[in-house]
């Protein structure tokens, strides 16, 4: 069994900075991909970042620029820092990994965290 705990979120005001931190425990052999989604009320989750092993990243359009994804493999944990944030970015951010317990990939996700950003 495989859990994602993050942790980080809270209430910033715009253009202020906060960091998410997600940590992977359990029957963990190896990750592949982790990265962050997000999700508003009332609208579909997307994808935010993702980083793969080798530490190359796909970033959103959204995000680009401002918020940045990086990973601690000896720890299994995936950060993103968030700066200049706007109140679009109010979400409840989810973490995402991609794991192989030595017999199945599994795709996990964390219980979310959420970001608000005031104006």
């Amino acid at each position: 069994q495989v859990q994602l705990v993050e942790s980080g979120g809270g209430l910033v005001q715009a253009g202020g900075s906060l960091r998410l931190s997600c940590a992977a425990s359990g029957r963990i052999f190896r990750i592949n991909t982790m990265g962050w989604y997000r999700q508003a009320p009332g609208k579909q989750r997307e994808l935010v970042a993702q980083i793969v092993s080798g530490g190359s990243t796909n970033v959103g359009d959204s995000v680009k620029g401002r918020f940045t994804i990086s990973r601690d493999n000896a720890k299994n944990t995936v950060y993103l820092q968030m700066n200049s944030l706007k109140p679009e970015d109010t979400a409840v951010y989810y973490c995402n990994a991609v794991i192989w317990d030595s017999s199945t990939w599994s795709n996990s996700w964390g219980q979310g965290t959420q970001v608000t950003v005031s104006s």
